[in-house]
């Protein structure tokens, strides 16, 4: 079978991967849920799903350092990373291992497509078919939720120091865009840098998301902020509901329900 990855690139293989490296969190969690725990051997540092991922599979390292001594005595069939998190450096190094298999999602039609190669790679069609099939009804039942919510102009911040939001072309704008977020710095590239007190002639957010990851933002950042802001309304939310993909996704949408109600009680 010859397949080509989410940035080109073609693979053929003769027969399912047996010994799998993944090097991206919530590929992680996709794998372990499309039954392959038995072949997962490597994973990172950040891989917290399933809780037990990291007990029993060696941690090769972070995704943007990673041990390729540890990873090549894993004698691995396929490394999973994805174009966002994992570097072209790490990526051209671990080439010389074995098959790297790159992911690059920022929709959630490309979810779709990851879980789908995955399952025609480890041959697990009928489990990628399953989760594709639950995804998409509780997507279905989600819009129809959305599309009675006011359109909110809203920033999501990942980073302080610089601070930094979610721009256009990312998973995190794509779910902002279903939650009726009106991101204001869609037009300023993917991660842009943002000067608090430009924030108001920039947008002026109704609305200022602060993500659990990869910056644990606190009160005294809200408050920070928030003396930029013409009132807004600021929201602490977990991070992986709005930029883990795979099968994350499933569990988002009862999330972004409750964040709704949080905005405005129904």
């Amino acid at each position: 079978m010859t397949i080509k990855d989410q940035i080109g690139d073609s693979h053929t293989f003769e027969s399912a991967p047996k010994r799998i490296v993944s090097l991206v969190p919530s590929q992680t969690e996709l794998l372990f849920d499309l039954g392959l725990q038995e072949s997962i051997v490597g994973v990172t540092k950040f891989c917290v799903h399933p809780y037990y991922a990291k007990s029993v599979s060696e941690v090769v390292g972070g995704t943007k350092q990673v041990n390729f001594d540890k990873i090549k005595s894993l004698n691995p069939d396929i490394i999973i990373a994805n174009k966002e998190e994992n570097t072209q450096e790490i990526v051209t190094e671990l080439r010389n291992i074995c098959t790297v298999w790159i992911t690059d999602i920022m929709t959630i039609d490309d979810n779709f497509q990851m879980i789908s190669d995955f399952g025609k790679i480890f041959n697990r069609r009928t489990e990628a078919q399953k989760w594709i099939d639950k995804i998409s009804f509780s997507l279905d039942d989600f819009k129809k939720y959305s599309d009675r919510l006011p359109v909110r102009k809203a920033v999501y911040f990942i980073w302080r120091n610089p601070y930094m939001a979610a721009g256009s072309n990312t998973f995190i704008d794509e779910l902002l865009q279903l939650n009726k977020f009106q991101n204001i710095y869609a037009g300023k590239g993917r991660y842009p840098e943002v000067e608090l007190r430009k924030i108001r002639l920039e947008g002026d957010p109704e609305i200022v998301l602060l993500s659990s990851e990869p910056y644990p933002f606190k009160e005294e950042h809200a408050f920070e902020i928030g003396r930029f802001t013409h009132h807004a309304k600021t929201i602490f939310v977990d991070g992986e509901m709005f930029s883990w993909y795979g099968s994350r996704l499933l569990k988002a949408f009862d999330y972004f329900k409750k964040l709704h109600n949080r905005i405005q009680p129904a």
